[in-house]
């Protein structure tokens, strides 16, 4: 079903916006950490399968509509139609993962790293951490997905041909032909947050030589189709014909419900993938460098009032606690320093204040972007060492500071 995406961060967290399976509202960059997103089924290619909690929801309601369907065909199957319904909505989202399995493998193929792939409420997401490159792997990546739901829509057709019609195999191959092609039709449809709109953005891209302009036009492409189906899919249902004339009412009722919801994921998806490509675009201006506070080295045993007068003389705003040597060895958080009434400070040690400085709290003075917020997310914390390729130290990054720089970067307009 469609490729939307619960969370969709760049790199300071998120799927990737910009690839199949995305969307989702940016979030604070150094806070993200991996969720488990529901029941672990397995790792195919390393890359972890989860099903959400959605997922009952709509597999029981699958089995409801699709059991309801087959008393009308096979009325002799009694109450068994519903374990084959619910063999169905089970097959369904095999069908669905298969899908999903095709966005991962190419993205696998082109070295962009997958978090995972989640099964959920109409549909599935890969969840793919870096961009592409390039608009003709973008359009790749984007495209595998509905062709191989399109080859297994051929399948099981073929499958059809060699079982008798009216039988449950005839049914559930019908069912998961016709599903299937619904799939990679819908999918197809070109605005964001489907395949179809990634498709487009990748056309756009290549013309306009701007991944920015892509992703604008794929946006309100797909927020134009969101409209579009709020709209136009009772009415095609209804002028199709498909409604018993017997249950207008209730089907009227479940076709306004069905095309909101849809209509619901395919907006917030666009509108999520123009934030999610803002962001990505101010993304750069994200520099250990800048955002580093000017520092000054500290005994531990130095008292705080002390520490903080040395600070305030040379214009720094953090302090670093150096051993006898002058090696840093930990740093003073600037919230403990806060929690500490000022009467008290001289009687307060600033070492008692600090957190030692591991591996993963040294960060280079050139990071900058995705690879700082990657830096940082692997090692939480709230205040960095940062260091030049020589060692000699440069500063004390705060992530507060970072955070303010996220915000920032997501207000500014796109270029």
């Amino acid at each position: 079903m469609a490729d939307t995406d619960s969370e969709g961060e760049p790199r300071g967290g998120s799927p990737d916006p910009d690839g199949p399976g995305h969307g989702g509202a940016p979030r604070r960059p150094t806070r993200l950490r991996g969720r488990g997103g529901g029941l672990l089924m397995g790792r195919p290619f390393g890359v972890p399968v989860y099903v959400a909690p959605s997922w009952f929801l709509v597999a029981a309601l699958i089995t409801w509509v699709f059991g309801g369907q087959l008393d009308r065909v096979l009325p002799e199957l009694g109450g068994a139609r519903y374990l084959i319904a619910l063999f169905f909505a089970v097959a369904f989202y095999a069908s669905v993962l298969v899908h999903e399995l095709a966005h991962t493998i190419a993205a696998l193929r082109f070295k962009l790293p997958v978090r995972r792939i989640q099964l959920q409420f109409f549909g599935g997401v890969s969840e793919i951490e870096k961009e592409s490159e390039t608009p003709g792997r973008e359009f790749v990546l984007a495209f595998v997905g509905p062709l191989l739901s399109l080859v297994l829509a051929g399948v099981f057709y073929a499958g059809m041909q060699a079982v008798e019609p009216g039988t449950v195999p005839g049914v559930l191959l019908a069912g998961l032909m016709i599903s299937n092609l619904i799939v990679a039709v819908f999918n197809l449809l070109p605005g964001l947050p489907l395949d179809g709109g990634r498709m487009l953005r990748a056309v756009v891209w290549k013309i306009s030589g701007r991944p920015m302009a892509g992703t604008v036009a794929a946006a309100w492409t797909g927020r134009a189709l969101a409209v579009a189906v709020l709209v136009g899919l009772p009415l095609a249902t209804h002028a199709g014909g498909f409604t018993d004339e017997g249950a207008g009412g209730l089907d009227t009722l479940t076709d306004a419900l069905l095309a909101a919801i849809l209509a619901a994921i395919i907006w917030t998806g666009a509108g999520n993938s123009l934030r999610m490509a803002r962001l990505r675009e101010h993304l750069p201006q994200l520099r250990a460098r800048v955002l580093t506070r000017r520092a000054v080295p500290v005994e531990s045993g130095t008292p705080l009032s002390e520490a903080l007068r040395r600070a305030n003389e040379a214009g720094a705003r953090a302090l670093v606690v150096v051993d006898g040597r002058g090696a840093p060895v930990s740093l003073v958080r600037e919230a403990a320093i806060a929690g500490v009434p000022e009467h008290r400070r001289p009687w307060v040690a600033a070492g008692s204040l600090a957190q030692d400085i591991t591996e993963g709290m040294r960060v280079p003075a050139e990071l900058a972007g995705e690879d700082l917020l990657d830096h940082l997310r692997a090692t939480p914390a709230t205040e960095y060492l940062v260091v030049e390729d020589t060692g000699e130290v440069y500063g004390v990054l705060s992530t507060g500071d970072v955070e303010k720089a996220f915000v920032a970067a997501m207000a500014k307009p796109a270029s």
